[in-house]
């Protein structure tokens, strides 16, 4: 297919669409080294192109010799580049140039870059000035070696905010309390809004999802690209930034958007506010899709404006850092830590514990770390989760003995205190009759395991079947706390039936 577009293009017929065609087959390695083949010695047929009349023709041309990838082409674009009078196709010489090796052509660019930056913008250029100002800075980076900032500001007072399990923001509330009594903290829908004296806790919590900070002037901006950007450059961020790492800028930076707009919409936002803040803060602030290390995200508020905060990447997150494996079923570290949490008032220190469904050892690395247990077992029928496991447990630190067998054939020399788990659940590999049917096998096979005043920390799919069979098993429910409406899961805390309420 490749060779006939090519030879339809090399005698003048529908030019444009062919070479539109060409990029979209060559996307298979096999017909791009095709097609490589096949124009190699005649690359003027194509370079030539880069001159037609038609500036669509040009802009197809720019970027199907970047999906090609050769340096061979690299000083015709150039010139293209240089040369081109249409604003809307600059763009796409740069995004071809990136996927060659352009150094010498930096210092040239750099200044093309500076004169872009001092452009008036008006509505009539804002749309190809913003997309050529954004392409020419990623092509920078591209080329520069990015000097990342390290992080000096874990003993500066900050405003911050911990987004949470937003029926449990204040079980995270409690633990800020705990590490960090200095702070000045509420709970508030999304988690927890805090004022704090240092960020030594950052990593004692395990209940939080994300850090993000809170920088002066900067609490809300307009929506418009226009004042957002004056908004966010004209705030604090700078002494914000620079109190809180060494060296100075420019700092590498990307734009988050959470709003209900349309993605379309949201992705235009997005590139023209980077832009325009890169534009007017000097290039202090540059936009990076790849080697950032500051996030500005903006959520739309009810007004209809934005509410701004700010993620650091230059912060060290190493709370989950032992969970080098996963499978596509895996519980997040920090639903499992919230467990934990949750279930505390049932678990028992130094006990014994067993996880029948064990993945890859999160569940129980977790209940570890929330209290100390004495010995653990973790199970799974699955032979890759069970090896994942082990590496996990080993780059935390800790002693857990695996099996690789089915719960349903474990037998065990002891009885355990506590089973805690993630039950497994509907997936495209099990069918809801499946689960239904292991949920009720479950409670009659955990009782045989369990002492009689054994406990169950359950993190459940599927409430209405522990609901349905638990009793049967001879368990009883303790408490229940919802994570997830919307996914449908629980923790469900159980006990052999018989030990009572609390």
């Amino acid at each position: 297919m490749v060779i006939e577009l090519w030879k339809a293009i090399t005698e003048n017929e529908n030019v444009r669409q062919n070479l539109s065609k060409l990029r979209m087959e060559i996307k298979q390695s096999q017909a791009k080294e095709e097609l490589r083949r096949e124009i190699k010695g005649d690359e003027d047929r194509l370079t030539d192109l880069l001159r037609h009349e038609d500036a669509k023709t040009r802009k197809n041309t720019a970027l199907l010799m970047g999906e090609l990838g050769e340096d061979i082409y690299l000083e015709a674009l150039y010139e293209a580049y240089d040369a081109e009078p249409q604003r809307f196709v600059k763009s796409s010489y740069l995004t071809a140039m990136k996927h060659m090796d352009c150094k010498r052509y930096r210092d040239p660019l750099k200044k093309r870059l500076d004169l872009l930056l001092t452009e008036e913008m008006n509505p009539e250029n804002q749309k190809h000035l913003t997309e050529e100002i954004r392409c020419l800075s990623d092509l920078l980076v591209h080329l520069e070696e990015v000097k990342q900032h390290s992080f000096r500001g874990m003993e500066e007072t900050y405003d911050v905010i911990l987004l949470t399990n937003r029926d449990h923001q204040d079980i995270t509330l409690r633990e800020l309390e705990k590490y960090e009594p200095q702070a000045q903290a509420k709970t508030f829908g999304a988690g927890v809004t805090a004022r704090v004296s240092n960020l030594s806790w950052i990593n004692k919590i395990r209940t939080y999802q994300e850090l993000l900070f809170v920088v002066k002037g900067l609490r809300t901006c307009p929506a418009s690209v226009e004042e957002a950007a004056r908004t966010i450059v004209q705030s604090g961020i700078f002494d914000f930034l620079n109190k809180a790492h060494r060296g100075e800028p420019p700092y590498y930076f990307r734009i988050e958007v959470k709003s209900k707009m349309e993605p379309g919409a949201r992705g235009i936002l997005a590139k023209g506010l980077a832009a325009r803040i890169e534009q007017m803060s000097g290039r202090r602030l540059i936009n990076s899709v790849s080697s950032y290390e500051v996030e500005i995200r903006l959520i739309e508020n009810k007004a209809g404006d934005f509410n701004v905060l700010v993620k650091l990447f230059t912060i060290r997150d190493d709370r989950f850092s032992y969970r080098k494996e996963v499978t596509a079923a895996s519980i997040k570290p920090v639903n499992a830590a919230l467990t934990a949490a949750l279930a505390m008032d049932y678990l028992k220190e130094d006990a014994a514990v067993l996880d029948p469904f064990c993945g890859v050892g999160t569940m129980l690395i977790e209940r570890h770390r929330a209290l100390k247990a004495n010995t653990s077992y973790g199970i799974d029928y699955l032979e890759e989760a069970v090896q994942k496991a082990r590496l996990n447990t080993e780059a935390a630190g800790q002693i857990i003995h695996y099996v690789h067998r089915d719960f349903f054939d474990f037998r065990h020399e002891y009885l355990f205190d506590e089973i805690f788990t993630d039950m497994p659940f509907r997936t495209g590999q099990r069918a809801e009759e499946e689960i239904h049917e292991l949920y009720r096998k479950f409670f009659p096979a955990a009782a045989k395991v369990l002492k009689e005043d054994g406990t169950a920390v359950l993190y459940t799919h599927n409430r209405d079947d522990v609901r349905k069979y638990s009793a049967a098993g001879g368990f009883r429910l303790m408490e229940e706390f919802v994570i997830s409406k919307k996914e449908g899961t629980y923790v469900m805390i159980l006990r052999r039936d018989g030990a009572g309420h609390r």
